[in-house]
């Protein structure tokens, strides 16, 4: 296991230190019993929220794509990229954010995309991938409008084998996203960098769930992403 890049070892203990990476027992999506738990709608006051949006414009900067406005798909994408947008535009990048509705609206200025007009260079921007299907409407909302997505930057990849249509893949839910909309999928942090960061407090109140998420990556990790 290569060592982290430094942005996602501090991210990786800013999730902890804010409770966003939890340890227990949990169930995935998919049914599995996991021994972590990663929620970005615990990202919940100003202080985190400004935090979470310098590790996206560090991880997104840092990563070379060019870019001429974000995406955030409905729910969480849609105040990740929000907030992604302040961060650019404080650090001199002033670009366009736009976000899906659920529903199609009916009235008014009807549709279902909402913000600036989709041009150019999109980025998609959410929290994890779990089946991509949200980038895969993304992807359609994104071209259908004219555009052209370039990317996909997301906080945590799980590296775990994805499972879809009651089926387990040999890929995770990054690299289908990768193969099938051809897209990068740029993640700020990893499960390595999550099992870098227990292994470093050995005398620490975490240190007794290295062995639980070491097991867990082994019973369904995929190669790094």
């Amino acid at each position: 296991m290569m060592p982290s890049h430094p942005i996602a070892r501090d991210f990786v203990r800013f999730a902890v230190d804010s409770g966003v990476i939890r340890f227990g027992a949990f169930v995935t999506k998919a049914g599995r019993d996991t021994p972590y738990f990663f929620n970005a709608g615990l990202f919940d006051d100003g202080a985190k929220l400004g935090r979470l949006a310098a590790f996206y414009a560090d991880a997104l900067l840092a990563s070379g794509i060019e870019f001429d406005m974000l995406f955030g798909p409905a729910y969480k994408g849609i105040g990740l990229a929000a907030v992604l947008a302040v961060e650019l535009a404080r650090r001199g990048r002033n670009v366009g954010f736009a976000y899906n509705r659920k529903e199609a609206k009916d009235h008014g200025e009807g549709g279902a995309l909402v913000g600036a007009p989709m041009t150019g260079r999109v980025v998609i921007v959410d929290d994890v991938i779990s089946a991509g299907t949200a980038i895969g409407e993304s992807v359609r909302l994104i071209r259908g409008a004219g555009a052209t997505p370039v990317a996909v930057l997301i906080a945590l990849d799980r590296q775990e084998k994805a499972a879809m249509a009651g089926q387990t893949l040999e890929e995770s839910a990054v690299q289908h996203v990768q193969a099938v909309h051809g897209l990068p999928v740029v993640a700020i942090a990893n499960l390595d960098a999550l099992l870098e960061a227990l292994a470093s407090m050995p005398n620490g109140e975490l240190a007794q769930w290295l062995p639980k998420v070491r097991e867990y990556r082994e019973r369904y990790g995929v190669s790094a992403t």
